[in-house]
């Protein structure tokens, strides 16, 4: 089971949702992993402590052109829909920061000039805490692409039974790398205005993916039910609603978990829990 844990912006509670819910399913014996698939800002090792024991470098094929053989024809440079191949004059210059990695450029040179290196974008860290599995990459500095280095995270869920998949924020490209393979996808939102738009723009894109998904309120408010409404017009499930209490955000700023430090929020881990288990055996 893959549960994704997904957001329209930041800032919403995603990762305090993301690493209760795992150290909940890791408390109660099930064989999960955390996969923190925010490459580009990971902070879920701030709340889960992991004892890290192995670091992979993630890499991408980049092509190599072999002069001796290149005639400049410009066939590759055709073909490359992101610019990283240029011709200038008799020579095709290669730039690796923009290439994807397809190796189209390779399959199609008519003069087998071109070869592939690995270069690297990018570490995948793992190890375990509290029960749990644990998984994140880190995003070199400067580099513009991180679906890649997601996809390498992603593949740290084959030995778990349950993956619960740390998104990045917001809609783009690296969020529906996320999220493509997922089981279910949980919204997390705040009852405020801005929270609101963003979370329509995230459900309009899971519903686009065809994936199951519901909402998760964090910091309601009492008496505050924008929230409620919007989802009830959107004819999506509000799962469950986290209080704005204090004590969450002294927890927060000081690295600890939530259902330690407030226990009385564990019944609405569990609610949460029961729902997706629900919803993807039914």
């Amino acid at each position: 089971m893959k549960i994704a844990i997904a957001s329209g912006k930041g800032g919403t509670g995603k990762t305090t949702v993301a690493t209760n819910l795992a150290l909940l399913l890791g408390e109660r014996g099930e064989n999960v992993v955390y996969l923190d698939c925010d490459v580009e800002e990971p902070n879920g090792h701030l709340f889960l402590k992991p004892s890290i024991d192995r670091r992979i470098a993630a890499t991408i094929p980049v092509p190599v052109i072999d002069e001796s053989k290149c005639t400049a024809c410009g066939e590759c440079v055709k073909f490359c829909q992101y610019n990283a191949l240029v011709r200038l004059g008799k020579t095709v210059m290669v730039f690796p920061e923009l290439c994807h990695g397809c190796g189209g450029c390779m399959l199609l040179c008519p003069q087998k000039a071109i070869s592939e290196r690995d270069r690297e974008i990018g570490i995948v860290e793992t190890g375990r805490a509290c029960g749990v599995c644990f998984a994140n990459g880190r995003l070199n500095i400067g580099e513009a692409m991180s679906p890649p280095l997601i996809r390498e995270v992603l593949r740290q869920s084959a030995a778990a039974a349950i993956a619960v998949i740390d998104a990045p924020p917001g809609t783009s490209c690296p969020v529906i790398t996320s999220l493509r393979t997922a089981d279910f996808v949980m919204l997390v939102t705040e009852p405020t205005p801005f929270g609101l738009h963003d979370l329509g723009m995230a459900l309009d894109m899971v519903r686009e993916l065809d994936v199951p998904h519901g909402v998760v309120v964090n910091r309601a408010e009492a008496g505050n039910i924008d929230a409620e409404s919007f989802c009830a017009q959107r004819q999506v499930a509000v799962i469950a609603q986290l209080p704005d209490d204090r004590r969450v955000a002294e927890a927060y700023s000081r690295g600890e978990m939530v259902l330690t430090a407030v226990p009385s929020l564990r019944r609405h881990f569990e609610t949460i829990w029961e729902y997706i288990r629900g919803q993807v055996h039914a």
